[in-house]
Order: C-alpha cells, then sequence, then structure tokens
C-alpha cells in the first residue's frame, strides 16, 4: 500500500519541478532582452562611420572601391558589418560637427574621405581610431601622423603622396605645348593638401622654364572665374589638384576647359572619362579598396600606431585623344607610350 502511494505522488512532484524551473525562466527572461547560452555565439555587428567631404554622388565610385575591399576580407555592409555615412554636402565647416555625431555613436573607427573630413576626424578624437582612405595631402608635412613607419596616435591608412608627382604633371604639359611658358593652378586656401602640393610645382617651374599662376577655387561657383583668369594671365595649360572640390566634380572642369580651349589636367581618371584631357596622379579608387584591410587588422585589435601609413603603388596616365583633338593638340608619341590608357 505504501508503495501505491508514493507511486501516486511521483508525477506530482515531478510537475512541481518542471513549473518551479518555469517561473524561474520566465523571471530570468523578465529582466533579459534575449537570453544568452553558452553554447551560443554572442558576436555583435560593429559599427563603423564614413566621414566624407564633398557628396555621396561625388565619392560613390570611392565608396563602391571601399565596399569591394570589404568584401575582400569577408565583410558585407548591413550583414556583418555597418557602416555610418556623413557627407559634408560641399559645406565643410560641418565636418567637426559630423565627426563628433559619428563618436556619439561608439563607432569603432571612423574612414575619412577627403583632406578637410580627415583633419575634421584628428580634431574631434584621439583614441577612436581614424583611417585615411587615400588622402591627397602629405600626411607627415601636414602633420596628420608622425611618420610613415610609425604613424603614432590613432590615425593610420593610405596616402596619395600626390605632391610627389607635382613636377611630373608640369613634365608632360610641356612635352604637350612645347611653347609653354605659363601654367595657372588651382588653389584652395581651405584645404591643407594645396600647400605641399602647390610648393612642389612651384619648386619645378624653373626647371622646365615655366611660371606657376595661382587662380583661386573655395566653391564651385568659383570655377568659371579661374579659367577665366588663366585665360586672361595667358595661361598654356592648367593644373587641378586633388580635391573633393573639384574630384566631385569632372565634367564640370572638363566643360570649362573646353569652352575656355585651355588644356586642363586633373589626378584621377573620372576626368579624362568625363571629357577632359588628361590626368596622371594615384588610382585612388584601389586605395581606398585597399582601406579595407586596415578596418580589418583594427577590427581584430591592431593598433593603428603601429600600422604604417602606405603609399600608393602605381600611378596611371590617362589621355583623351578627342578632347586633344577638339582642342587641336596633337599628342606626342612619348606620352602615348606611357600612357595606362587612351580614350579614342
Amino acid at each position: 500500500m505504501d508503495g501505491l502511494v508514493m507511486a501516486a505522488h511521483r508525477p506530482s512532484r515531478r510537475r512541481f519541478l518542471l513549473k518551479s524551473l518555469a517561473v524561474v525562466s520566465l523571471g530570468l527572461l523578465a529582466g533579459c532582452q534575449q537570453a544568452s547560452f553558452p553554447w551560443q555565439p554572442t558576436t555583435k555587428m560593429p559599427r563603423i562611420g564614413f566621414l566624407a567631404t564633398g557628396t555621396r554622388e561625388g565619392r560613390a565610385f570611392l565608396i563602391e572601391a571601399f565596399r569591394q575591399g570589404l568584401g575582400e576580407h569577408g565583410y558585407t555592409e548591413g550583414q556583418n558589418i555597418a557602416v555610418e555615412y556623413r557627407f559634408s554636402e560641399d559645406r565643410d565647416d560641418r565636418l567637426p560637427a559630423l565627426a563628433k555625431e559619428l563618436i556619439d555613436l561608439n563607432v569603432a573607427m571612423i574612414v575619412t574621405s577627403g583632406v578637410p573630413a580627415s583633419f575634421a576626424a584628428r580634431d574631434a578624437t584621439s583614441t577612436v581610431p581614424v583611417v585615411l582612405g587615400g588622402v591627397a595631402a602629405n600626411p607627415v608635412e601636414t602633420g596628420l601622423i608622425a611618420s610613415l613607419a610609425r604613424p603614432g596616435g590613432n590615425i593610420t591608412g593610405l596616402s596619395q603622396m600626390s605632391s610627389q608627382a607635382s613636377s611630373k604633371r608640369l613634365e608632360l604639359f610641356k612635352a604637350m605645348v612645347p611653347d609653354l611658358s605659363r601654367v595657372a593652378a588651382f588653389w584652395n586656401p581651405t584645404n591643407p593638401a594645396y600647400g605641399p602640393v602647390l610648393k612642389e610645382l612651384e619648386g619645378a617651374a624653373p626647371t622646365l622654364g615655366v611660371h606657376v599662376l595661382r587662380v583661386e577655387v573655395r566653391v564651385p561657383e568659383d570655377f568659371a572665374g579661374a579659367f577665366a583668369a588663366a585665360t586672361e594671365q595667358h595661361a598654356g595649360a592648367l593644373i587641378a589638384p586633388g580635391d573633393p572640390l573639384t574630384t566631385n566634380r569632372p565634367g564640370m572642369v572638363a566643360d570649362l576647359s573646353l569652352k575656355s580651349r585651355l588644356p586642363a589636367m586633373m589626378e584621377y581618371k573620372v576626368f579624362p572619362d568625363a571629357g577632359g584631357l588628361i590626368s596622371f596622379g594615384a588610382d585612388i579608387a584601389d586605395l581606398y579598396r585597399r582601406s579595407a584591410t586596415y578596418v580589418d587588422k583594427i577590427l581584430k585589435g591592431a593598433k593603428p600606431a603601429d600600422l604604417p601609413v602606405e603609399q600608393a603603388a602605381k600611378f596611371d596616365l590617362i589621355v583623351n585623344l578627342r578632347t586633344a583633338s577638339t582642342l587641336g593638340l596633337s599628342m606626342p608619341p612619348s606620352i602615348l607610350a606611357q600612357a595606362t590608357e587612351i580614350i579614342q
């Protein structure tokens, strides 16, 4: 009889234990947003910032290259990495506030696009890592980093070192226009990249028998006046150094060059693609693709101070023969032989 009573109580005790466990579990879950178990991974999607000078449209080809680089390292935006984009919309005075906005979002790092954006990020934080997407300014001369080999601080990335190619650009123009004596150069005082570039241009000019004329541009509305000033001062050619102000509007510069009958050169392939005469400079899209390597390393624990700043691996010379014909220029065989690409 006693055995029958004990057997009758067993299911009752089992139900009591199960109900108790259920109550405890519900209590634990009530205080948590999501249940966590030792055998489940607790990965959190990293969030990074992308701070750019100019507009999203103007930076689109660089963003695409950056995304390609992320993909090469196993990252897909929206799936295992989040990117917060901020653009100055041609008002660089907004960049400090945009940089602070990204920092307040607790981003893991900020990738910068354009020299003014790089300086805004540098001034906004000394702790959040900053990756230079492919800065035109010499990062050492302009004070962004201590040295290329050991940048120190929280900034690293890639540099175009475009100032070092300035003398080459003059040589190319001299070969195209043998009687060239005056070359106009855009000058944007608000962009620190221009100082080293113009210093190099003006230093190389006397050796080639050329005088460099500075024509100021601060906003797109200044372009037409700059071309007019260059023509009035009898410039035989014009150089537009790397600057989001011009890089985001290659078609506008190309059109003004044709209207003014003034041969113009920019640093990037987007210029001859848009109808400009010639470009000579780093493959900037490739730099942005490679910047994803820094993002990957920093997310995996590397310190920016220990990651050497890389320089441009290659420089491209792109020539638009249609535009040369329109301008009445005969492109020398020596230039065509050096060309990475010729647009017929």
